[in-house]
């Protein structure tokens, strides 16, 4: 995974195509109206002049206080006059104004010596980008998802009927895709291996990321692995850029819980995690292969009532969908 220096630099030079972009298009813009308006030329450089002269002055102390009055209310003038120049001639009044990506900042990436939330919102792409890199999401759509696999017949054990119970589990998870918002409910999808819950969950995750939400997928321990890097790693290259990532995407999406190596970092990491996102009212899909039981045992009461208590528990039934294919 990228560090975050090459994150930094990366958005830095995002920031700065930007504001290559919008001055490329302001002299773009300057050079059509002041071939069709030839007077515009010569305000033009009038303005620069006094923007000049008031720099100037600023530099030569406070005894220039009111020369800096004087051309201040030239520049306004001028300014007006430019206006009324470029109505007269069809064009908008702020026509020769640099437009930004983000004019809160300017594309600088800042405000008042603070991070901009363009810039912020920049990190966080890359961020999702780089952890979303290698998930298989075009093989796991809604479309590829076969109920043939689920047997149709009662479960000798639970009287289930696999293929009946998934059918429902399938189109809950299509509703929920279609109606997803940055507060949709959590979602548990308990198991064993090969029912279909990573199969679902990345299905989701493609049809939410085509409706312009950002989404978080990984396996838990993998996940929970780059965060013990990042977070033990050597001074000036520690970060918490994964943490702030799971923690600030739309929808974040952890499989295979309970498959990773359990310490008490990653146990303070999980309950962070579905703590943090649970009071703020963003939604996680948690995939395990764990009993109720085992996710009490493994994660402690804290966790497992969070869990429990607040997201919709869908238990997949069937035989393992791996092996059949084979």
């Amino acid at each position: 995974m990228k560090t975050t220096v090459q994150h930094l630099r990366q958005a830095e030079r995002t920031l700065e195509q930007r504001r290559n972009a919008a001055e490329r298009e302001q002299q773009r813009r300057r050079d059509l109206a002041c071939a069709k308006i030839p007077a515009l030329a010569k305000l033009q450089a009038e303005l620069a002049q006094t923007g000049q002269a008031v720099a100037a002055a600023i530099g030569a102390g406070k005894d220039a206080g009111e020369y800096i009055a004087l051309l201040a209310q030239q520049n306004m003038a001028a300014q007006a006059e430019q206006t009324r120049l470029l109505q007269a001639h069809g064009f908008a009044a702020d026509y020769l104004k640099e437009h930004h990506t983000c004019d809160q900042c300017r594309d600088t990436g800042f405000v008042r010596g603070l991070r901009c939330g363009c810039f912020t919102q920049l990190l966080q792409g890359l961020a999702f980008d780089q952890l979303n890199m290698n998930t298989p999401l075009e093989q796991s759509r809604f479309d590829r998802f076969s109920l043939d696999y689920y047997p149709a017949v009662p479960d000798a054990a639970t009287g289930v009927i696999p293929r009946k119970m998934m059918q429902g589990i399938g189109d809950y998870c299509k509703q929920y895709a279609l109606h997803f918002h940055p507060r949709s409910e959590s979602l548990l999808f308990m198991g064993a291996t090969g029912l279909g819950k990573t199969h679902l969950s990345l299905a989701i995750a493609q049809q939410v990321i085509e409706a312009g939400y950002t989404v978080i997928y990984g396996a838990a321990q993998n996940l929970l692995g780059r965060m013990e890097r990042e977070h033990f790693a050597a001074f000036g290259e520690k970060t918490n850029a994964t943490e702030q990532a799971l923690l600030g995407c739309d929808l974040l999406i952890l499989d295979d819980l309970g498959a990773e190596f359990s310490t008490s970092f990653t146990q303070s990491c999980i309950y962070n995690i579905v703590n943090t996102r649970l009071m703020a009212g963003m939604p996680i899909i948690i995939n395990t292969n764990l009993t109720d039981a085992n996710l009490e045992e493994r994660y402690g009461s804290r966790v497992y009532s969070r869990i429990i208590g607040n997201y919709k528990v869908l238990r997949f039934f069937g035989n393992d969908i791996r092996q059949a294919k084979k």
